[in-house]
């Protein structure tokens, strides 16, 4: 304390109740700063048992937190070789999906392009089965046409009286008759050798054919055809029956041409 702090005293008496004041209001100080030393000891303590306490907790948790990293980092490894392992799986099946996808594609393209033949086959065989069926058709109408003229030779045939009558007449045709198929026929020969087919040249065939079937026997049916139409049979033996009785081997030919 500075001495000009210190008053001036007039006695010994007040000197030392002046003194003895300030030491009661030191060791009241001090008793004051003794029990907040005491107090801040006990505090300390209580906080230095807490903070170790929490010290201690914070290393078990620290340890804990480690091993859990640990096991994490043992984990993320795990994850990380399992993921290349499965990405190495997936690498090779998207190759093998993508070599089958070509193939695939490949397949299908040889699909369409024989799907694309057999079109164009099946066209070609339906534009075949019309044009077969036009002929068919046509055949069949010639058909027709000559079994109606063999009927109508038929009918004619029955009329035997008047065939009888006419058979004189015929064999005096039949000479000249002869010589002049003779010459048309080489006409035709001629004509088909050096000018295309005409309705007339078709229509002169098909009596050519029909006159050969007329001088052919008779043969049976087969199996698969409809006996839709009456048969030449009784025709042909009467034919074969006139030429006898005439002697001639041209009266079918003659018959027809006279019709035609």
């Amino acid at each position: 304390m500075d001495g000009e702090d210190i008053p001036d005293f007039s006695s010994l008496k007040e000197e030392t109740a002046y003194w003895k004041e300030l030491s009661l209001k030191y060791k009241q100080s001090f008793q004051e700063a003794r029990d907040e030393l005491v107090e801040f000891q006990e505090g300390s303590r209580e906080l230095e048992a807490e903070l170790e306490a929490q010290l201690v907790q914070a290393e078990q948790r620290n340890r804990d937190l480690q091993a859990d990293n640990q096991r994490l980092k043992y984990e993320v490894e795990a994850l990380k070789e399992k993921l290349e392992h499965q990405y190495a799986q997936s690498y090779k099946q998207v190759s093998v999906l993508e070599d089958d996808l070509s193939q695939t594609r490949a397949i299908k393209e040889q699909l369409h392009k024989y799907v694309r033949e057999l079109e164009q086959a099946n066209d070609d065989l339906e534009r075949a089965k019309r044009a077969t069926i036009v002929s068919l058709e046509d055949f069949e109408q010639r058909l027709n046409q000559a079994i109606e003229r063999n009927a109508f030779l038929e009918s004619e045939l029955d009329e035997k009286e008047s065939l009888l009558v006419s058979v004189q007449r015929l064999k005096d045709e039949a000479r000249d008759l002869r010589q002049e198929l003779a010459v048309r026929e080489r006409q035709q020969e001629v004509t088909r050798k050096s000018a295309p087919s005409s309705p007339t040249l078709d229509c002169e065939k098909m009596d050519s054919a029909v006159q050969a079937s007329l001088s052919l026997p008779a043969t049976p049916v087969g199996k698969g055809t409809e006996n839709t139409f009456p048969s030449p049979k009784g025709f042909r033996i009467q034919i074969s029956s006139l030429q006898e009785f005439c002697k001639g081997p041209s009266i079918t030919k003659i018959l027809y041409f006279r019709e035609c």
